[in-house]
């Protein structure tokens, strides 16, 4: 079949109404989601929200990308070049990774100088490779999305991470 994931960026607070029409579309998608503790001032509720905010990756081939872009809510595909910009199945097995564990991560799109490239060695983020940064005071390792222009750190116990 030949297919590989992309990334639209969508309309502001539209990925999960879009999710919604690619799949009845018949198009295969990852929406990556984080659950987060919303506060209210009567009460408190676990809501899913977007952990990339305005993407959605598809699973296709590139001849199908312009049945993406019909769909109401996407803005365009993600680029590279001027030709859409397939996003490595490796970093989407990542996003899976971290959203599974139970390890403290937030995106940022924050340039950061180059450090030290790092493997984390042990937990449920065993194998995955970043660099090394300091952060708000604490080590985190670096994980880029290149093909979304995203970072995501993942707080971690320096014992749990190596040099490469």
């Amino acid at each position: 079949m030949n297919t590989k994931w992309f990334a639209l960026y969508t309309k502001s607070r539209a990925e999960k109404r879009v999710n919604e029409e690619l799949l009845e579309k018949g198009i295969s998608t990852y929406l990556p989601l984080e659950k987060k503790l919303k506060q209210w001032s009567d009460r408190k509720k676990w809501v899913e929200s977007p952990f990339i905010r305005s993407y959605i990756f598809v699973n296709i081939r590139e001849k199908e990308i312009q049945k993406a872009l019909n769909t109401p809510g996407v803005v365009k595909v993600v680029k590279f070049d001027g030709k859409p910009a397939p996003v490595q199945e490796a970093q989407i097995k990542i996003i899976q990774s971290i959203l599974a564990s139970n390890e403290n991560f937030e995106v940022c799109k924050e340039v950061f100088e180059p450090g030290e490239k790092v493997r984390i060695e042990d937990g449920l983020l065993k194998g995955i490779e970043g660099e090394l940064v300091y952060h708000l005071n604490k080590y985190m390792v670096l994980i880029r999305i290149d093909a979304i222009n995203q970072n995501i750190l993942v707080r971690i116990n320096p014992s749990h991470i190596k040099k490469v």
